[in-house]
């Protein structure tokens, strides 16, 4: 499969989106859960807005990480290809 430096490119945007999203999507989920809470609670501790997102976080990537890792090997093994070619053919 033959990719060019704009395919590559394309493919690293897309794998950054995939790959972080998840995180931000869940932190972002608790983050607001947490702000609801304490507003409604009116308690002001940083440690219930941080505990929560940190134990999120940790939850996706336990039950995400070999996805994700596969995604990754996915994509520097495409990485590795394209550098071979370039070496050996020029393009």
């Amino acid at each position: 499969m033959s990719l060019g430096i704009l395919d590559l490119w394309r493919q690293a945007l897309e794998l950054l989106v995939w790959t972080g999203g998840p995180f931000l999507a869940v932190a972002l989920a608790v983050g607001l859960a947490a702000s609801v809470f304490q507003a409604a609670t009116q308690l002001q501790e940083n440690l219930i807005a941080f505990a929560p997102k940190l134990a999120a976080i940790g939850a996706v990537l336990v039950f995400g990480g070999s996805w994700l890792l596969s995604q990754l090997v996915t994509y520097l093994q495409a990485i590795g290809e394209a550098v071979e070619r370039v070496g050996r053919y020029g393009y």
